[in-house]
């Protein structure tokens, strides 16, 4: 099966943006850039497309122009293995950009973020400490993982037994999923599939 690679389109950041990325994730470096040529699109010689690769997931960047900005309809999750991971990406995410709700954000250039600490689907997941777990959450703007654990009366060491979705199964360091339907929660607290 092809891999799916995102494009995200920009009006004319996306040299900006995929560098900013580039510098935020780890093993990331920018792979191509192409310039447009002359005709109708685009103003010769300025930045057409941006290739990155972000710790192993290739990113496009596109110069389309304004007529499509980012919207919280597609947002990309973090899954983080611990707080600091989580408060490494949201501090660097926000720089320029916005916080919004349950670990969402937006970035300076518009685009959505999910930054969530993998053992929150296994205390969602359990119908022990689901509801307790949720409130908490929901009440939080970034998430705060150890807060969420106390609230549950969660205090053992080591792993949740919980199930994680199977997109976050045998992560050892944070990796960007297309965040397409696989949000915990969506920026207004309403639940996601």
């Amino acid at each position: 099966m092809p891999k799916i690679n995102p494009c995200l389109w920009f009006d004319t950041q996306a040299e900006e943006a995929m560098t900013f990325y580039a510098g935020i994730f780890p093993n990331s470096k920018i792979l191509n850039v192409v310039r447009y040529p002359e005709g109708p699109m685009g103003e010769p010689g300025t930045v057409m497309l941006v290739e990155a690769e972000l710790d192993g997931q290739t990113f496009s960047g596109l110069n389309g122009g304004p007529q499509f900005p980012h919207t919280e309809a597609v947002s990309f999750v973090i899954p983080c293995a611990d707080q600091d991971e989580v408060d490494h990406y949201w501090e660097r995410l926000t720089d320029g950009g916005q916080p919004v709700q349950c670990g969402w954000l937006k970035d300076r250039f518009g685009v959505s973020w999910q930054v969530v600490p993998v053992e929150l689907h296994s205390l969602l997941a359990d119908p022990k400490t689901a509801q307790k777990a949720n409130a908490v959450m929901l009440s939080q703007v970034k998430l705060d993982i150890n807060e969420i654990k106390a609230a549950v009366g969660y205090w053992g060491g080591g792993a949740l037994r919980s199930p994680l979705p199977p997109s976050w199964s045998g992560l050892t360091r944070p990796s960007m999923n297309a965040g397409v339907g696989r949000g915990v929660h969506g920026p207004s607290g309403r639940a996601r599939g």
